[in-house]
């Protein structure tokens, strides 16, 4: 069936886990009968239904049952639908089936993917299939990495607009972030961390800093890996755990933008803790205290209460150094916790935009993909804000 004439534009497949479930709200919530025509999906038309009595989603919101262990269902899913939000993780465990339904079919993608082994190899297996059928797959469309991601791609359009050249040298510093670590995101490491104990020589991939940048390799980038000051800003800092996966991202949206920021780009993340000795404790602190990989990590499926999301918050800034020693600073700031109530709102704004979007199809992120329109949707939408500093 042509894009153009499917029952739904977007379907939320995941709609009974706490991520998806907060998708679905937002867009009941957000939308209402105005917006989007959209579906719940999952593997339990009951629990669907329940869902969709305890978000208050109209009566009549369609719901499809799908199972990432009966492919058939998959296909007929993605079939009905212009574009597919898949809260449905780890990825490497449940993702595939729905990724190459999606792409045979033509239709759009968004998921919370931080799984860069993984994400390699759907590139390497899928990425000519996306091109061939238009399907815009979008990875990472969640804190991991739409932040990091926007606001370096921000950040180079006021460089050029300023010194008329990209930033060869970016930092992107955390300043401050309150929120909990998913159950998804825990999921994720466990099962990255057992597919490379199983298969050691995925390790250089999760390492490199171009993993998701098939035959480019670009100069070394800073390790980010052990607590130092920064003189320029005036601050200690740790090492971010999500800059595995950001930072790869970051690196994928320049080199499919045809390398506009240069071949010769640098780019890492760290958290700022602050001058002083209060600082570098705080710093030395945070480095030796993981934030996941814990026995009480939350399952997939926990999630923080109503009122932890509604108070959550992130702020991170973005340096921008040019080869004449100016510099260029970007904020990017979100209301609500950024691993479930910005996140929900980021994903669904990824699928939205995605059914305006005039771009070829491709495995790619929302950088790259989507850009500046995406950027207008999570001002107007998600309290999230991108501003010049």
């Amino acid at each position: 069936m042509e894009k153009s004439q499917r029952p739904y534009d977007i379907v939320v497949y995941g709609a009974t886990g706490f991520t998806g479930r907060l998708v679905a709200e937002y867009l009941a919530r957000h939308y209402g009968q105005e917006g989007p025509r959209w579906a719940m999906a999952g593997r339990s038309g009951a629990k669907l239904a329940e869902v969709r009595a305890l978000i208050d989603a109209p009566k009549n919101t369609p719901l499809i049952v799908a199972d990432a262990a009966d492919p058939a269902s998959l296909e007929a899913m993605v079939e009905q639908a212009r574009v597919v939000i898949t809260t449905v993780g780890p990825y490497q465990l449940y993702g595939e089936p729905l990724l190459a339904a999606c792409i045979a079919a033509g239709t759009d993608y968004a998921d919370l993917c931080g799984e860069p082994v993984w994400m390699r190899q759907m590139i390497d297996k899928y990425g000519e299939d996306a091109k061939r059928t238009g399907a815009r797959i979008c990875f990472s469309s969640g804190f991991d990495s739409i932040p990091f991601d926007l606001g370096v791609l921000m950040l180079q359009e006021e460089a050029v607009a300023k010194f008329g050249r990209p930033a060869p040298r970016v930092k992107g510093r955390v300043r401050g972030m309150k929120g909990t670590a998913s159950g998804g995101t825990a999921a994720s490491l466990k099962a990255t961390l057992a597919a490379l104990g199983k298969d050691p020589a995925l390790i250089p991939l999760m390492q490199s800093s171009f993993c998701l940048t098939p035959g480019f390799e670009g100069p070394a980038q800073p390790a980010g890996d052990k607590v130092q000051h920064d003189d320029a800003l005036g601050s200690w800092e740790t090492p971010f755990i999500m800059a595995a996966i950001n930072t790869k991202n970051v690196h994928r949206t320049n080199a499919l933008l045809g390398h506009v920021w240069g071949t010769d780009f640098v780019y890492d993340e760290m958290v700022l803790t602050g001058p002083g000795d209060q600082g570098k404790a705080i710093a030395e602190h945070m480095a030796k205290t993981p934030i996941i990989g814990r026995p009480d990590d939350p399952k997939p499926g926990e999630g923080p209460s109503k009122e932890e999301r509604d108070t959550g918050f992130y702020d991170v800034l973005f340096v921008g150094e040019m080869p004449d020693g100016q510099t260029i600073r970007y904020g990017v700031k979100g209301r609500y916790d950024p691993g479930y109530g910005s996140t929900s709102r980021m994903i669904a704004e990824t699928g939205i935009a995605l059914l305006s979007s005039k771009a070829s199809g491709m495995i790619g992120t929302p950088g790259a993909i989507l850009g500046d329109a995406l950027v207008d949707r999570l001002r107007a939408h998600a309290e999230i804000t991108f501003a010049a500093e």
